[in-house]
Order: structure tokens, then C-alpha cells, then sequence
């Protein structure tokens, strides 16, 4: 499989194309009222931040409804930028660190939550769920720096956005951070694999 049709069968540029009209839409409205693509990156991030508060203090059905609002204006910046025809490579940094903090906040809002409770499994489970988003998003960060496709394996980011949330909704939160921990780092291996392949192809090419 090709790095191009690896990206086109992604369940994040699926979801992307799904609600294409509805984000278009909602970026020219936003665009109308003078808001920036860099706005909305950032409202996303106080908006997590307020979602992690909320499950690290033991509400998990708000925090996990907040973290659910806040979702799409990950898509809505992107969206907005490309409507403006003007995205910028420091918007695009910027949109990706704000990502990461983004999950690393909610998880550790979580990892308070499981403290607080004197959850010893919740605290390991999250922590390596915390490990894995890191090393799924380090991964694909070296790899395209390569020249490689980063987005292979079962679970990206917003695969694990919306495990997450629903944990927090369904009050099943043990379980969401459970699964992340186990799939994300199997992503992780997954792509360190799959670039090994690939770095091997290109040697035997050259």
C-alpha cells in the first residue's frame, strides 16, 4: 500500500470529508465575524483545559461533554485556514502542539481523577496511555520528517480523542484509558515497524 492511499483511508480524513460542508460552513461564518484559524486552536486548548478540571474534580460526565464540544474545532481551524487560502506553516505548528497538549490534558485530568479515588490501576493504565499518544505522535513526526507516511496503525489521535470521551460519558473511564494504553502502543510499534520496512526498501532501491 502507498503512503497517499494509507492517508485517504484514514477514519480522521474520512470523518474530514464527512462533515466537509457543515465545517465549511461553520469557517466562513467564523471568518465573518474577524476570528482567526489560530483563535479557534486556542479556544479548543482553554476548553480542554477546562475539561480536564472537571474530571480531574470528579465530574466526568461534564468534563467528558466539554472535551466532546471541543473536539471539532480541531477540524474547524484547519478548515478555516484553507478557506482563507492562506494557512500558514506556524499555524500548522501551532495546531499540532495544541493537539498534543490538548490529549496530555485530559489525560491528565484523568490521572487525577484516578488518584484521587485511589485507583492504582487507573493510575498505571493512564499513565500508559499517556506514554503511548506520545510515542504514536513521536513516531509519526520522525517518520514524515523521513519521508515516510506517520498515519499508519489502529489508533490516531482522534481515534483516541473519541475512546476517551466516551469512557468519560459512559462513566467507564477505566476501560477507555485501558484501551488506549494497550492499542496505542501497539499503533506505536506498529508504525516504528512500518517505517523500518520502508527505510529497508529505500536502501535496497538506492
Amino acid at each position: 500500500m502507498s503512503d497517499q492511499k494509507s492517508d485517504k483511508k484514514s477514519f480522521e480524513s474520512i470523518l474530514r470529508k464527512s462533515f466537509s460542508r457543515v465545517l465549511d460552513a461553520a469557517a466562513g461564518f467564523f471568518l465573518g465575524l474577524g476570528i482567526k484559524p489560530n483563535h479557534i486552536t486556542l479556544a479548543g486548548l482553554v476548553g480542554n483545559i477546562i475539561a480536564a478540571t472537571l474530571i480531574g474534580s470528579g465530574h466526568l460526565l461534564w468534563g467528558g461533554l466539554t472535551a466532546a464540544l471541543m473536539g471539532p474545532l480541531d477540524a474547524l481551524d484547519g478548515a478555516m485556514a484553507r478557506r482563507l487560502g492562506t494557512p500558514t506553516r506556524f499555524g500548522a505548528f501551532l495546531d499540532s502542539v495544541i493537539d498534543r497538549y490538548d490529549e496530555l490534558l485530559l489525560l491528565g485530568g484523568v490521572l487525577v481523577y484516578f488518584t484521587r479515588e485511589s485507583s492504582p490501576n487507573g493510575i498505571y493504565l493512564t499513565y500508559a496511555a499517556a506514554a503511548g499518544s506520545v510515542l504514536v505522535s513521536y513516531i509519526r513526526a520522525r517518520a514524515e520528517a523521513l519521508g515516510f507516511d506517520g498515519k499508519v496503525g489502529l489508533l490516531g489521535r482522534v481515534e483516541r480523542y473519541i475512546i476517551l470521551v466516551l469512557g468519560l460519558l459512559l462513566n467507564r473511564t477505566v476501560y477507555s484509558v485501558g484501551i488506549i494504553a494497550i492499542l496505542g502502543n501497539v499503533t506505536a510499534i506498529q508504525r516504528l515497524l512500518y517505517v523500518r520496512k520502508r527505510a529497508a526498501g529505500s536502501v535496497r532501491q538506492d
